[in-house]
């Protein structure tokens, strides 16, 4: 396995029922995407979203709990009475504040106001912090942002829901067990580490993972189908959708998307909460591969044939060698996403008739 997948298992071991939440963090860190979890007080998404900061050595991470009452000194810096003094400079000092994380995890981040909000909004979308009027390249990589509720409609939190590429909703463990084991404190994981340049060298790897035209093709259909329910997910969104399917791809250590890593997807296309499901259904329904299913139904009959070959049933040996030859041409012409797995069985078919012809027919 991979450090990045040695992580993952790390932290599905240590966190109850959180195995896709695991993987939304885990993706935004890969794809420098953000997640946002919605949930009761009490379900540990302060306490996984904090793995973050432990995770990538050498990175710096800035947690806080925003309340209507926050101010902008609070996650940016206070100004700097000193030069304010000299010079009339209104410049924050911001060492240990969110424009110099790489990390952020905001709890209750909907509670934030229009004195902070504008400031927030530049951060998570253009990695820029402006200072005394001077934008400023900030090293942010991910927020995490968390609360108990979906902003309502007319709060004018609308473009700050939105940056959210990634958006789970958390709830308590279901399963007794699992609560049983919560409760023991069985859970006394050690989660592995990587060191920020480890992460900066998977992330450029991310970027080069291959998307084919078939995701491509069907993002187009569910984009199509979505519209007819009325759902219109920004086509920034899609495009920025894309990095999550690369994010997807690397953890499963692949270099190229597959159709069914766009279920993920299925937490990103929703603009409403009453739209999740209608999403889910739309994305799930192409996220199967056709051809994978078409390969493996080709697999299945081939090895038919093959213990047919070789059983002490009466059959005509020519015609089930003319049916394996078909089928490897089918199985040949298939595309798939994994071009070494086809290769390899259509080579398997012909070894295999190879084989019968000189051992049993003495055609060779």
């Amino acid at each position: 396995m991979s450090k990045i997948q040695d992580i993952q298992a790390a932290l599905n071991q240590k966190y109850y029922e959180r195995e896709g939440e695991v993987e939304a963090l885990l993706t935004a860190m890969l794809s420098k995407q953000h997640v946002l979890f919605i949930g009761d007080a009490g379900t540990g998404k302060s306490q996984l979203s904090s793995e973050l900061g432990n995770i990538v050595q050498g990175s710096n991470y800035f947690q806080w709990l925003l309340s209507q009452f926050s101010t902008p000194e609070e996650l940016f810096g206070v100004l700097s009475l000193k030069e304010l003094e000299q010079g009339g400079v209104y410049k924050r000092n911001t060492s240990h504040k969110l424009p110099e994380a790489h990390f952020g995890f905001l709890d209750e981040i909907f509670k934030a106001n229009s004195a902070i909000l504008n400031s927030l909004l530049t951060i998570i979308n253009e990695r820029l912090f402006y200072n005394n009027g001077s934008p400023v390249q900030t090293p942010l990589m991910s927020i995490v942002g968390s609360s108990n509720e979906y902003p309502e409609e007319g709060e004018g939190l609308e473009a700050l829901f939105d940056r959210f590429l990634l958006r789970y909703e958390v709830d308590y463990i279901k399963e007794e067990k699992a609560f049983i084991s919560l409760l023991k404190g069985d859970n006394n994981v050690q989660i592995p580490t990587i060191t920020l340049d480890e992460l900066k060298q998977y992330q450029s790897e991310v970027a080069q993972i291959i998307i084919p035209d078939n995701a491509i093709n069907t993002l187009a259909t569910i984009r199509t189908e979505l519209k007819d329910e009325g759902i219109r997910p920004s086509d920034r969104r899609f495009k920025q959708s894309l990095s999550l399917l690369q994010a997807k791809a690397f953890i499963d250590q692949r270099t190229q998307v597959v159709l069914k890593d766009l279920g993920l997807l299925s937490n990103t296309l929703w603009e409403t909460p009453e739209q999740r499901n209608t999403v889910r259904d739309i994305v799930y329904d192409h996220c199967s591969d056709v051809n994978e299913v078409k390969f493996e139904q080709l697999k299945q009959n081939a090895n038919e044939l093959i213990e047919l070959l070789h059983s002490d049933i009466a059959k005509d040996e020519l015609e089930i060698m003319k049916k394996l030859k078909a089928l490897a041409d089918e199985v040949a012409k298939i595309q798939l996403d994994d071009a070494t797995k086809q290769q390899q069985f259509v080579d398997y078919l012909k070894n295999t008739r190879d084989e019968y012809a000189t051992k049993q027919l003495g055609i060779f």
